[in-house]
């Protein structure tokens, strides 16, 4: 009677043994999907930096344009400013050309 125990013993090791090495198999497995999951995930968050480095390369060079054009507007505007205050100050000299005409008749 121990003999067909033994043998029944046996074969529910065996199978014991198989179902490990099967659940081995599928753990590593599994951690090499989980490596190549974390690998395309490096991957993907080198490719998100390497955007937002490019995004804030040309937020600066759209700024320091930005900047440019608002310097070349006041220079623009300075100009005009300066032509009016001239035309202000000759029309003020022809007044008192005026005044001085006006005083010798």
């Amino acid at each position: 009677m121990t003999r067909p125990l033994t043998i029944a013993m046996d074969e529910k090791f065996e199978k014991l043994f198989a179902m490990m090495a099967e659940m081995k198999a599928g753990q590593a497995g599994l951690e090499n999907k989980m490596e190549d999951g974390q690998e395309e995930m490096r991957f993907e968050q080198e490719e998100m930096r390497k955007g937002q480095e490019e995004e804030e390369e040309m937020k600066n060079q759209i700024q320091v344009h930005v900047n440019s054009q608002v310097e070349d507007i006041k220079d623009h505007v300075n100009s005009f400013i300066k032509k009016v205050e001239d035309a202000e100050a000759i029309k003020g000299e022809i007044e008192d050309v005026k005044s001085e005409v006006q005083r010798k008749k």
